[in-house]
């Protein structure tokens, strides 16, 4: 017996590998919507005894549920839920469309995949590195006399960070309404956090899925990479920065990070906020409607603008979705500025069948990213897209986190997504499409300085590369659906 009881615990091991590899399987392929995450996931479950099903079990499943609450507050907004809109035919937005109507194609598309109408009467200003984001958020905070509510995916507690924590306190000191969102990871990035300084100076602030650095998080892998700031319900702040040290260039930081934020005015204003809104309810419990919150609209100017949420729960999908309705549209150029690289295979494909049919298609990327593995992974599909034709630009330091997508000197892409699986398909971003000719030959200047000063990358060199490294850089690919 004793004989039998031992063989028994022997192959316990082995039996719990086969139960839990057994359950990935089934949960990988009932829910995954991807074939290259359910391989991934699969051959890991099965070729990583127990450790890959825990990984699964950590990163792989899709535990946000946040329909109900969005829901619930679109409700009480008074709007209705994923309508499918049609056409335009009158109306500002009407008028624009009908002079450039293959945009109209993409302005239904983008409506049904978000639900969100084409607001017209914005006024859009880029902002350059922190040197002129942080100056214009702080100016706003100390403006403010209503309401100032703010997400970040990270905020340090350094000198930039404190600088903000001072600006808010001043505001509620003045009785200002103040609301603050922070990614449960992201406010780990610095120690201590600065949850515990907001809370201690009496800031109402919730962390976005709290996470226990350094124990493992089941919410680890979907992230709030939003970043939003409304002030007095009519100018917003939104895009690509983060707030710490790293952006205020003029400042001399240690690690100097280039990026890109957005002054916003008009009506797209209470898109964003409703966006915080719904965030901050389901972190915090707090329904945010009416006065101080929301109220009418500054005058703006000529962008018409939509808010895209992506994330993956209800609104899963809707960046890619768009991303390749502009495509499609795209006749002269397409010019794409992120600081990470990796997409599926759909976007590659798309991005090929652009450039072949004789799109120029401008890809500006850092030489060096902070995450190296990321770059070994990228090299592989960039010999694709060089081979189609597209230009791929190498931006030299500081590292830049910028994140631009321009097409035809008439529409852009502005927001916080990254162009790889994490923002496109696990993390909750916020984008704004832009139609208007103006804004996008601003920001066509912004990018054709990173362009200027970048190395042009070629077929030949990636050819050229030692075979240890080009080895190198294909397994780094086969991590992709985990980057």
């Amino acid at each position: 017996m004793s004989e039998l009881l031992e063989r028994l615990w022997a192959l316990l091991p082995a039996l719990l590998h086969v139960v839990a590899a057994v359950a990935v399987t089934i949960d990988a392929v009932l829910r995954k919507r991807q074939v290259s995450a359910v391989i991934g996931w699969i051959g890991l479950a099965w070729l990583a005894p127990v450790v890959g099903s825990v990984l699964y079990l950590l990163f792989g499943i899709n535990r946000i549920q946040r329909s109900a609450v969005a829901l619930g507050l679109r409700e009480a907004w008074g709007l209705a839920d994923r309508q499918l809109p049609a056409p335009r035919s009158d109306g500002e937005e009407g008028n624009w469309l009908a002079r450039h109507d293959r945009f109209a194609s993409l302005d239904c598309l983008s409506g049904r995949v978000t639900g969100n109408p084409l607001r017209a009467g914005n006024r859009i200003d880029a902002l350059e590195d922190g040197d002129a984001a942080y100056p214009a958020m702080l100016a706003a905070i100390d403006g403010a006399s209503r309401s100032v509510t703010l997400a970040s995916y990270i905020f340090d507690n350094d000198a930039t960070g404190q600088a903000f924590l001072a600006a808010l306190q001043r505001a509620q000191q003045r009785g200002v309404q103040v609301r603050v969102l922070i990614d449960g990871l992201g406010l780990h990035y610095s120690r201590p956090d600065m949850l515990g300084q907001l809370r201690r100076a009496g800031l109402p602030s919730a962390a976005f899925l709290p996470t226990r650095i350094p124990l493992p998080s089941r919410y680890a892998n979907l992230r709030n990479h939003r970043k939003i700031m409304v002030v007095d319900a009519q100018r917003g702040f939104t895009g690509g920065m983060n707030i710490r040290n790293g952006h205020w260039l003029a400042k001399n930081p240690a690690y100097p990070v280039r990026c890109l934020h957005f002054e916003v005015t008009g009506p797209i204003v209470a898109d964003l906020q409703r966006t915080f809104a719904i965030d901050w309810a389901f972190a915090s419990g707090e329904q945010l409607h009416g006065e101080p919150w929301f109220g009418p609209a500054l005058a703006g100017g000529s962008v018409l603008a939509r808010s895209i949420p992506d994330g993956p729960d209800a609104d899963i999908d809707n960046t890619p979705q768009v991303i390749l309705g502009a495509l499609a549209v795209a006749r002269s150029r397409v010019c794409i500025v992120t600081p990470y690289f990796l997409p599926d295979e759909v976007l590659v494909t798309t991005l090929r069948v652009t450039a072949l049919r004789g799109v120029a298609v401008d890809i500006v990327l850092p030489a060096r990213s902070n995450i190296r593995v990321m770059d070994w992974a990228n090299r592989p599909q960039l010999a694709e897209l060089l081979e189609a034709g597209c230009r791929v630009h190498l931006s030299p330091p500081p590292f830049d986190h910028t994140k631009l997508f321009l097409v035809d000197e008439l529409w852009s892409l502005i927001g916080s997504t990254n162009w790889d699986t994490r923002s496109l398909r696990l993390n909750f971003e916020c984008n704004l499409e832009c139609y208007d000719a103006g804004l996008v030959r601003r920001l066509d200047t912004i990018a054709e300085k990173r362009i200027a000063a970048a190395r042009r990358l070629v077929a030949a060199e990636l050819r050229a590369l030692p075979l240890a490294l080009r080895l190198r850089n294909g397994l780094a690919r086969l991590l992709s659906p985990y980057l």
